[in-house]
């Protein structure tokens, strides 16, 4: 794909709760030195403001479709045609059919009816709406006709019900059109670390200490870096998952063993450590360890494990530039969590709350706090594969935004 001097998009914004998101997605375009011509729709209006779609692009807004000005010089076929990509965020169940239906009753769907540009449309609407048979159709028809979709991601949406039909985050967004318009995926050239798994800690050849850990998050981590264009080595302690496609897989026993691995997996540009790592292990015993009474409790000498995540995150000219922990708790989550990541020199920490109610640790969802220097984000209960996919766009976020010289605070 040859690029322009200057990538452009053309956002349409339409008319849902979730508009308000496309503010923050013009911001981060910018950033990215992506130019953005915004067109609104009239039931966009209500909810997000021209004014405010102007100020955050630097552009004009345009909503008229029966503009003298523009029209005067076929304004509609010269936006259709002037940007690398449209973007449709929100798209509602309502633009959708009238995108399938190939309407041209307002500006957005002139507009979209008579490019030639790529479409990439992010769906947003109550989950009732997107399971209808009506809206399956017309997303089949989109998706025939070469529309992109990105998203819509499970989770609780403004009207309190719960289900596919949210819309994907902006950096979720944001990392799906970089990897657009770049014509390659968003990590191609850097390199990974991940950690997975429980470790098992021997107490003699039959027995070991261990944890609930499945590994599934730390799987579908890899499994998103990978299909992000990063080469990534996993390290990952005992699990009963298959190696995950596209990845080099390091099995390993003991926290000993995983942080011997992780070493030889430096340098990296990124490192994930979330793996549930034990903080003992136990000088295990050459033979099995006899009950000789009934009564008999052996002792077990607790020794500490090395510290893998505090290890990478210090500084040295083989740290990663990312180093993002995890941070499995119980109670006072975000607090525990923030503190951690003070104490360990981590970047980033993922926190969540493993109580035994939650079903997280070995389920498949999870419901996680992001922690940095800048404070803490709440992300909602969706699928672990979700959660993977949702951090590394946010990793491809960070890697191609310049940084300060300390993320530590």
């Amino acid at each position: 794909m040859t690029r322009r001097a200057e990538r452009s998009i053309l956002l349409v914004v339409c008319g849902g709760i979730a508009a308000y998101k496309a503010l923050e997605l013009i911001r981060g375009l910018r950033e990215h030195g992506i130019r953005v011509r915004p067109v609104i729709t009239e039931a966009g209006s209500r909810f997000v403001t021209p004014l405010s779609l102007q100020a955050l692009s630097g552009e004009r807004v345009f909503s008229d479709l029966f503009s003298l000005t523009d029209e005067s010089e076929m304004g509609h076929i010269a936006l259709s045609r002037s940007s690398d990509l449209i973007v449709v965020c929100p798209a509602t169940a309502d633009i959708l059919a009238r995108m399938a239906a190939g309407l041209a009753d307002d500006l957005a769907t002139t507009v979209l009816l008579a490019t030639d540009t790529p479409v990439l449309v992010a769906p947003a609407m109550n989950v009732r709406m997107w399971e209808h048979p009506a809206t399956q159709a017309n997303i089949a028809t989109l998706k025939a006709r070469g529309v992109e979709f990105i998203g819509p991601e499970v989770g609780r949406m403004a009207c309190n019900e719960t289900g596919p039909g949210r819309m994907a985050e902006p950096e979720t967004i944001l990392a799906a059109i970089v990897n657009r318009l770049d014509g390659e995926p968003p990590l191609t050239g850097r390199t990974a670390l991940v950690t997975a798994g429980p470790t098992h800690e021997p107490v003699d050849p039959v027995r070991y200490l261990a944890n609930r850990s499945s590994g599934v998050q730390g799987y579908a981590i890899a499994s998103a870096l990978a299909a992000a264009g990063a080469e990534v080595t996993l390290v990952s302690g005992p699990t009963t998952l298959p190696d995950p496609p596209g990845v080099r897989t390091v099995r390993v026993e003991t926290a000993r063993e995983m942080q011997a691995a992780c070493t030889a997996a430096l340098p990296c540009d990124i490192a994930v450590c979330a793996a549930a790592v034990a903080d003992w292990h136990v000088i295990p015993a050459p033979q099995k360890i006899k009950k000789t009474t009934p009564d008999a409790v052996p002792t077990l000498k607790l020794v500490p494990n090395p510290d893998i995540l505090a290890t990478l995150s210090q500084p040295s000219p083989m740290r990663p530039r990312l180093v993002v922990g995890f941070a499995a708790e119980t109670e006072h989550v975000a607090e525990h969590a923030g503190a951690k990541r003070l104490r360990k020199g981590c970047d980033w920490i993922v926190a969540n709350d493993v109580s035994p109610a939650t079903g997280i640790m070995g389920g498949t969802e999870n419901e996680i706090m992001l922690i940095d220097a800048t404070g803490c984000e709440h992300w909602p209960r969706m699928d672990k594969t979700q959660v993977a996919r949702r951090l590394v766009a946010r990793i491809a976020i960070f890697l191609h935004t310049p940084q300060p010289d300390s993320e530590i605070a």
